[in-house]
């Protein structure tokens, strides 16, 4: 599960709706927005969920330069590093907006990049009824479902989801534990795919 902050007004509402079910996120973080709620940033840190990489200035990257995508990066991982003491290893870009060469960059700087394969929609004000129907009848094994933090009614549809998804059997996990770091590529949606040996 991922969510990007936008504002900051159900962040510890979110922290404690995630801690009822002992479920850890991932929260993909803009460095501006480490700049106006470092609190939270350390809050979300302190609750056990991994605090990554949204990119310094919300921009698209794809029409970046290698040197651009470099400094941005690193701006905004600075930052959280500072507040959290970790430094971010994944990164989502902005508008699901990315290109060759800034997945081959991330990888220089030791990053990966991380794309979601169920969108909540939570963005689009859907009811809570709506989100939990949309996100439990399209999550499969290893899916990484996106949330909004500051989305009308994610923090109503959030319980729901949790407990629907326990009941089919699946368990939560942050991101990083989800993903392939060796001997994978990249599909045209973005999807992991292990390389087998006999392609190797």
């Amino acid at each position: 599960m991922i969510l990007f902050p936008w504002g900051n007004e159900d962040t510890e509402n979110l922290i404690a709706i995630l801690g009822k079910y002992k479920v850890k996120a991932t929260f993909f973080v803009v460095g501006d927005w480490v700049d106006k709620y470092p609190e939270s940033v350390l809050a979300l840190h302190n609750a056990g969920h991994e605090v990554m990489n949204h990119s310094n200035k919300h921009a698209h990257m794809s029409k970046m330069n290698q040197q651009e995508i470099v400094a941005d990066i690193n701006a905004c991982n600075d930052k959280i590093e500072a507040v959290t003491g970790v430094r971010p290893t994944l990164f989502r870009a902005p508008y699901g907006d990315y290109n060759d060469r800034l997945v081959s960059t991330l990888r220089e700087l030791g990053c990966y990049t991380i794309q979601w394969d169920v969108d909540s929609l939570d963005w689009k004000d859907l009811s809570a009824a709506d989100i939990t129907q949309r996100v439990v009848s399209k999550v499969n094994p290893g899916s990484i479902v996106l949330f909004h933090n500051a989305a009308k009614n994610t923090p109503e549809a959030l319980p729901n989801v949790i407990e629907s998804l326990i009941q089919k059997g699946y368990s939560f996990a942050p991101v990083s534990q989800l993903i392939y770091r060796e001997n994978f590529e990249m599909d045209h949606a973005g999807r992991q795919c292990p390389v087998s040996s006999a392609a190797q």
